[in-house]
């Protein structure tokens, strides 16, 4: 039994293609997770090599079906259900509205720059991550992507059955969704980082189970449901899920780093999940 189990975020594919294997890309991550995570329990105590982490379940591999290598995505050359996801996105985010007789392409350019502008070329490569990998997934309630996935996520819980599950970005989406399609599957503990589980007319609308009289639920299995975003976090639009989803026990709103707002690292190595995490982790 694992203490802890971790389920990626966005733009992990490149590990798969360094690894070779789903496997692989998964023991890497855990052992960046284990760092990222002594880090936030233990301050400027070097790490050595200690284990928190039992598993990190990956399914980034599974939202593709071309081959590797990948080519670089680009804004201004997604694919059409990727550009929908984009303007879903860019109206929760604001700052760019659209012009009398503008094309979507011509907005997507607008958008571009002004991520560029306003947060610099990590959030611009962000976005290219983000809009097809949501895309992928969200694509229907039984596309292939997204029941792989699913089955993926709740394969490792079932395989480890942890304590705490932690899911960051689109895996708290993945990781939602297969505790519900899973009630067998218990955690005492279920924390989403950076989550766009709340996010209108991307994201909300379209969980399965779908939300019922505008709102989600907790997980059956679930005991505690605690949410931490950073306040800069153009991908958990809204950061709070409270407003949207019964049974969240706490929502809590971080500042980890105004132009890298979104990573993993950030959100385990900033102590937010100290209190929470430390009763099941060896001292």
């Amino acid at each position: 039994m694992a203490g802890i189990v971790g389920v990626h975020g966005i733009g992990k594919y490149r590990y798969f293609l360094e690894a070779g294997s789903a496997q692989g890309a998964a023991e890497t991550m855990r052992a960046k997770w284990n760092r990222y995570l002594h880090q936030g329990l233990h301050g400027g105590v070097p790490y050595a090599g200690q284990s928190y982490v039992g598993e990190v379940a990956y399914y980034a591999h599974l939202l593709r079906e071309e081959a590797p290598p990948a080519t670089k995505r680009d804004l201004r050359k997604m694919d059409p259900a990727s550009q929908l996801v984009l303007a879903g996105w860019m109206e929760q985010m604001g700052g760019v509205g659209t012009r009398a007789g503008e094309t979507l392409t011509g907005v997507i350019h607008r958008f571009a720059e002004w991520l560029l502008m306003r947060l610099g070329p990590k959030a611009k490569d962000f976005a290219e991550d983000f809009c097809p990998e949501v895309a992928a997934y969200l694509a229907g309630a039984d596309a292939a992507a997204r029941v792989r996935s699913r089955d993926a996520v709740a394969d490792a819980i079932r395989r480890n059955r942890p304590k705490v599950l932690i899911a960051h970005s689109l895996g708290s989406v993945v990781a939602y969704e297969a505790l519900c399609a899973h009630p067998e599957l218990s955690v005492e503990l279920f924390i989403t980082l950076g989550s766009p589980l709340a996010m209108r007319n991307v994201v909300f609308e379209r969980l399965q189970p779908l939300p019922s009289a505008g709102r989600g639920r907790r997980p059956a299995g679930v005991t505690r449901w605690v949410n931490i975003a950073d306040k800069d976090d153009i991908a958990a639009i809204p950061g709070r899920l409270k407003k949207f989803f019964d049974g969240v026990t706490s929502d809590e709103t971080v500042n980890i780093n105004w132009a890298d707002f979104h990573t993993v690292r950030n959100y385990l190595a900033c102590g937010a999940v100290n209190e929470h995490v430390r009763p099941y982790v060896a001292s």
